[in-house]
């Protein structure tokens, strides 16, 4: 049976009111402490400390009262490819001299350096998913866009486009979810017609990169109209790139943030300087 629900798979750019400890956080705490998980996972290439990013990432999800499966839903469309890769690192990683290797045959070459860099790869890529959805779901958008120009502020003295790179971050953050039901609804009319849409198993990549083809032209058609019409839209509202800006909220920073922030350093610093066995 085809499967077009593509949108819930999508948890960028939407937003789960449950009223938690991390909604309550001041939306610039929450940024800073995202990206610093997101340095603190590409920096650490252990196994364990991967293990470690990914309970402290379910407990967040606890914290912010996000399901775990609403939470984990952005790594089901990409298990295939997540499968594909790890099996290739497995077979196709080059050891170094004096590595163990557990079987070698022709080209192909399993290792321990091998297998561990696929389960750190697939641990990564988990970890970012769930460290993307504790912040856009406990966030709104227009925080995500007043924190982010309040971060980037300083940086007007250099004449960086705060204001702007604010306004385009959360201008695609947007639109994520839109691209997705536009997606859907291409692909449930192409499959009307008789295309063949959603009827390729997981694992046949080739047939299922065949069938979004016809997709992704009028997908991007769409998106190009979308964004002329957000254009006319600003400048009737008399939107001015460049101009002075002000805010009708001003973020007041609590103990309570103070103390999460804290905390996050201290264990991000930990995960990365740590010496783990393996």
């Amino acid at each position: 049976m085809a499967d077009f629900e593509l949108a819930r798979y999508v948890t960028i750019g939407q937003y789960l009111a449950t009223d938690s400890v991390i909604h309550r956080l001041d939306p610039r705490v929450k940024l800073v402490a995202f990206v610093l998980w997101v340095v603190a996972a590409s920096c650490t290439g252990s196994l364990l400390g991967n293990a470690v990013l990914l309970i402290l990432g379910l407990a967040g999800l606890a914290l912010a009262r996000i399901p775990l499966r609403f939470g984990l839903s952005g790594v089901v469309p990409a298990i295939p490819l997540i499968l594909l890769m790890s099996v290739l690192m497995v077979l196709f990683y080059q050891p170094d001299p004096g590595a163990h290797v557990w079987l070698h045959w022709r080209i192909l070459t399993i290792t321990w350096e091998g297998v561990r860099l696929a389960l750190v790869s697939a641990a990564r890529f988990i970890e970012m998913v769930m460290f993307i959805s504790i912040l856009t779901l406990s966030t709104t958008l227009s925080d995500l866009t007043r924190a982010l120009e309040a971060l980037l502020r300083p940086l007007r003295a250099l004449r960086f486009p705060a204001d702007e790179a604010a306004l385009m971050v959360s201008i695609a953050l947007r639109f994520v979810p839109t691209l997705a039901q536009e997606a859907e609804r291409l692909m449930k009319a192409q499959a009307a017609r008789g295309a063949d849409i959603g009827t390729a198993r997981p694992w046949q990549l080739i047939r299922r990169t065949r069938s979004v083809l016809p997709v992704i032209v009028p997908l991007f058609v769409s998106a190009l109209r979308r964004a002329d019409e957000l254009v006319l839209a600003m400048e009737a509202r008399g939107y001015v790139p460049g101009a002075p800006r002000s805010s009708y909220v001003e973020y007041a920073a609590r103990g309570s943030d103070a103390m999460a922030l804290a905390l996050t350093v201290l264990l991000c610093a930990l995960i990365v300087w740590l010496p783990w066995p393996w």
